[in-house]
C-alpha cells in the first residue's frame, strides 16, 4: 500500500472560533488576587493541615505511645517512643503514653493515614497549613509542638486521672461531653509556630 502524503492540517473559521472563544471570554474578566500573606484565608473545613496531639477533658494526653501512626506513615515522616506513666507521674490514662513524639514535615505527605491508625483519636489534623521555613531542622515539629493548648478546666500533666479509676473511664459518652459544647482542640490550637532544638532522626523505628 502507498504511502498516504503528509497533509498539513487546515483549520476553518469555526474551528479557530471554538478554540479562542475560551481564551478571549477570560480576558476581560475581573482578576481576583488573594493578598497573601497580608489576608489570611481560611482553607476548607476538612482541609488536612498542621497535626495536633489532644488532650483529654481534664488536661491529660490522649496518644499512649503505641506507635501505630508511625508505622502507618507511608513516608517514614513520624518518630515516636513510648514511656511508662507511674502512680506519681501519670501523663495519660492507662499504662504508657508518648514520651518522644515528632513529625518531619519535610516528609510528611498530609495523607492522614496516620489519622485513621490513632486509636485513642489522639492525633488529628488541624486547618494551618503555614509551614515554609527556611531552616530545615524546624521542620521537625517535636511533641511540646503538637499538643493542643490547655483549654479551661483543664490540668497540665503529670497529674492522676479525674474522670475516673479505671482508663475506660476517659473513652465513654460522658467523659467527652465537655468537648461537645466549644470548638475542636485542632482548631482552638493556634500555638505552633516552630522552635530550634536537636531533634531525633526520623526514621529508626523501622531499622
Amino acid at each position: 500500500m502507498a504511502e498516504q502524503p503528509d497533509v498539513e492540517p487546515t483549520g476553518s473559521a469555526l474551528g479557530f472560533a471554538k478554540g479562542f472563544g475560551l481564551t478571549f471570554s477570560t480576558m476581560f474578566k475581573k482578576v481576583y488576587t488573594q493578598q497573601y500573606p497580608f489576608d489570611f484565608y481560611p482553607p476548607a473545613p476538612r482541609y488536612h493541615g498542621r497535626h495536633v496531639l489532644n488532650r483529654h477533658p481534664d488536661g491529660l494526653e490522649k496518644c499512649v505511645g503505641c506507635e501505630l501512626c508511625a508505622w502507618a506513615c507511608p513516608a517514614d515522616a513520624i518518630y515516636v517512643e513510648g514511656g511508662d506513666n507511674t502512680a506519681t507521674e501519670r501523663y495519660s490514662p492507662g499504662e504508657r503514653y508518648g514520651k518522644v513524639y515528632q513529625i518531619n514535615y519535610l516528609r510528611c505527605i498530609f495523607c492522614g493515614l496516620c489519622i485513621e491508625a490513632c486509636p485513642t483519636r489522639s492525633l488529628t489534623m488541624s486547618n494551618e497549613y503555614e509551614l515554609a521555613l527556611d531552616n530545615r531542622q524546624d521542620l521537625i515539629y517535636t511533641k511540646e509542638q503538637l499538643m493542643a493548648p490547655l483549654l479551661p478546666g483543664m490540668e497540665a500533666p503529670p497529674h492522676p486521672m479525674r474522670l475516673g479509676d479505671d482508663e475506660k473511664d476517659y473513652y465513654t459518652v460522658e467523659s467527652q461531653e465537655p468537648f461537645a459544647h466549644g470548638e475542636p482542640q485542632s482548631l482552638a490550637n493556634v500555638a505552633g509556630r516552630p522552635i530550634t532544638g536537636t531533634a531525633i532522626e526520623v526514621g529508626r523505628h523501622h531499622g
